[in-house]
C-alpha cells in the first residue's frame, strides 16, 4: 500500500474535482433543506468498516447516493437562511494546497511560510478594512486566523481576564463582569463560561426598537455603575456590527468611551457584516473601532472563503501571548528565543494549526479588491430587490430596517386578524394573544416554505415578534433566484390565507 502515490493521487484527484464540478452544475436540482429523517444514514451504510480497500469510484458513488441527500445545500443559490458560509474556486483550491502540504504551523520554525504568509495576509486585509495602524503588525498590533468567533472571543476574553487578575489576584475572578446586549451572539456566553466568568456576572443588556436594537451607551453605563456599587469588577464589553437576529449595529465610539472610562477590554464582533467594510460606503459601520482593543470578522461568511476562517486583530499581541503561551523544552528554538518571529500557537487555544492563510491569500489574489467589493455590492442590491418586493405586497411588512443583506419580514398582523372576520376584536382577546396568533401564522408560513425544498430561510424572535429572515449571500445567487424565492413566499402565503381560520 502506498497511501500517497503521486499517480494515484492525480487520478483520484481528477475524479473528485469532476464530482464537485458536476455537483455545482446541478446544485439547484436538490431540495435546499435536506429531507431525510434522523438516523437515515445508518440504514444505508454498513455498520462495520471494510477489511479491504475499496475503489474511489465506489466511494464517490456512495457519496452521490447516500451523502448528498443528507446535505443541506449551503452553496445553493436558493439558500437564504442564517448567514451563509460561501466559497469560491480560489478558496477550494487554497484548501487543497493546505491539505496537500498539511503542515502544522504552530510556531515559526515549524513552517516559516505558514506564519509569514498569515501575518502578511492579515495586514493586507486589515488595510482593506482601513483598520487603524495599531491593529496591524506594521503598527505593533497584529492579526491571526482563528477557527471561529467563539475562539476569538475566548482568546481575547482570557487575555483581558488575566490582565486584571495579575493586578488584583486570582481570587478576584468571581467578581469579574462581562457585558453585551440581548442581541449579542450566543458564542459570547459560551466564551464567558469557558473563561471562568461566573454565569451571574454575564450581562445581556436590553436593547429596544428606539435604538434599532443597538446597545445604548447609557444602558451600559448604568449597568456598570450598579455592578461597581455591588463590589464587582467590569472586565469586558463585546460589541456587535451586524447582529444575527436583525443585523443591528452597536454604536462603537460612544460604547468604547464608556468602557474605556472603566478600564475595560472592548471587542468588536463583526462576524457577518465585517466583510462589507472593505467597501468605502460601508466602512462607516465600524467607525469607532480605533478605540477598541480587538476586532474580528468571519471571512468564511461573506468573503468567498470556506470554513474555518475567523480573522482576529488585536492592538496588544503580548496580552494574548501572556495568557496563551506555553514553553515546553521540545518546542524551544533559536527563532522563538530571538523574539523576532510570531509563534501563532501563543495566539490561539490549541497548539496545532492549519495553514488557513493559503485559502485567504488565493481569494484576495484570485479576485482582487475591486471584484471582492463588487461581490459584496451585488448581494446588497439583491437584498434591496427582495425588500422592495416585500413592500409592494400590502399583506407583508419589513419588520426591522435593512442593514447589509438581511431582510426581516412577516405577514402583517392585520392580515392575520382579518382571516377571522374580526373575531379577535369582537371577543376582546388581549394583545399578547393576538401577537401569539400572528407569530404562529408566520411560523407555519416558514415551515411550509422550507418544506417545499425550493428555498431555505430561517427565523428569529425580537421583542416577542417572530420574523422570517431572508439573507442573501450564496456565491451563485442571482436576481432570478431572489424573484423566485419571493414567488414561493407568496404562493405559500396565498395557500395559508385561503384556509379557514382556526379559532
Amino acid at each position: 500500500m502506498n497511501p500517497l502515490d503521486p499517480g494515484e493521487f492525480r487520478r483520484q484527484g481528477h475524479m473528485v474535482i469532476d464530482f464537485l464540478a458536476k455537483y455545482y452544475e446541478n446544485i439547484e436540482k436538490y431540495p435546499v433543506l435536506s429531507q431525510v429523517e434522523p438516523g437515515y444514514l445508518s440504514k444505508r451504510l454498513p455498520s462495520s468498516a471494510p477489511q479491504d480497500e475499496e475503489p474511489m469510484e465506489a466511494i464517490l458513488d456512495d457519496v452521490r447516493q447516500h451523502i448528498v441527500p443528507g446535505l443541506t445545500h449551503w452553496q445553493s443559490p436558493n439558500f437564504f437562511a442564517y448567514f451563509q458560509t460561501n466559497t469560491s474556486t480560489a478558496a477550494i483550491l487554497g484548501e487543497m494546497l493546505c491539505a496537500g502540504f498539511n503542515v502544522a504551523g504552530f510556531n515559526w520554525v515549524s513552517s516559516p511560510a505558514a506564519t509569514e504568509l498569515e501575518s502578511l495576509v492579515m495586514d493586507w486585509l486589515g488595510k482593506m478594512l482601513e483598520l487603524p495602524r495599531p491593529f496591524l503588525f506594521s503598527g505593533n498590533g497584529g492579526g491571526v486566523i482563528e477557527g471561529n468567533t467563539t475562539e476569538a472571543i475566548i482568546c481575547t476574553l482570557t487575555a483581558a481576564r488575566d490582565r486584571v487578575l495579575r493586578r488584583l489576584g486570582h481570587n478576584s475572578i468571581a467578581k469579574l463582569v462581562v457585558y453585551g446586549s440581548d442581541q449579542t451572539h450566543c458564542s459570547f456566553q459560551k466564551a464567558a463560561r469557558v473563561a471562568g466568568i461566573d454565569p451571574q456576572n454575564f450581562r445581556a443588556l436590553k436593547t429596544t426598537r428606539s435604538t434599532l436594537f443597538g446597545l445604548s451607551p447609557d444602558t451600559l453605563r448604568k449597568a456598570i455603575r450598579l455592578d461597581i456599587d455591588a463590589g464587582l469588577i467590569p472586565l469586558y464589553l463585546c460589541t456587535t456590527v451586524g447582529t444575527t437576529s436583525s443585523a443591528a449595529v452597536d454604536p462603537l465610539a460612544p460604547l468604547c468611551e464608556v468602557a474605556n472610562e472603566f478600564g475595560m477590554w472592548v471587542h468588536v464582533d463583526a462576524a457577518y457584516a465585517g466583510a462589507s467594510c472593505i467597501c468605502p460606503e460601508y466602512r462607516k459601520f465600524i467607525n469607532g473601532v480605533e478605540f477598541a482593543d480587538s476586532f474580528s470578522f468571519n471571512a468564511h461568511k461573506w468573503f468567498l472563503t470556506p470554513l474555518d476562517c475567523c480573522c482576529l486583530w488585536v492592538k496588544d499581541p503580548n496580552a494574548l501571548v501572556k495568557s496563551l503561551s506555553t514553553a515546553p523544552e521540545y518546542l524551544k528554538n533559536e527563532a522563538t528565543e530571538s523574539k523576532q518571529v510570531v509563534d501563532y500557537a501563543d495566539w490561539q487555544l490549541s497548539l496545532s494549526r492549519r495553514f488557513r492563510a493559503l485559502k485567504l491569500w488565493l481569494v484576495i489574489r484570485g479576485y482582487g479588491v475591486q471584484n471582492l467589493r463588487s461581490h459584496i455590492r451585488y448581494h446588497c442590491r439583491l437584498a434591496k430587490l427582495f425588500e422592495e418586493l416585500v413592500e409592494e405586497d400590502c399583506r407583508f411588512e419589513v419588520v426591522f430596517p435593512r442593514y447589509f443583506v438581511l431582510v426581516c419580514f412577516r405577514i402583517c398582523p392585520s392580515v392575520v386578524a382579518g382571516m377571522s372576520n374580526g373575531h379577535i376584536v369582537e371577543n376582546g382577546h388581549g394583545e399578547a394573544w393576538k401577537l401569539n396568533k400572528v407569530n404562529r401564522f408566520n411560523a407555519q408560513l416558514l415551515r411550509n416554505i422550507n418544506a417545499s425544498g425550493q428555498v431555505f430561510m430561517s427565523h428569529t424572535m425580537v421583542e416577542g415578534v417572530y420574523v422570517i429572515r431572508f439573507a442573501v449571500g450564496a456565491t451563485l445567487v442571482s436576481e432570478r433566484h431572489v424573484i423566485m424565492a419571493w414567488k414561493v413566499v407568496q404562493e405559500h402565503a396565498n395557500s395559508l390565507l385561503s384556509m379557514p381560520a382556526s379559532e
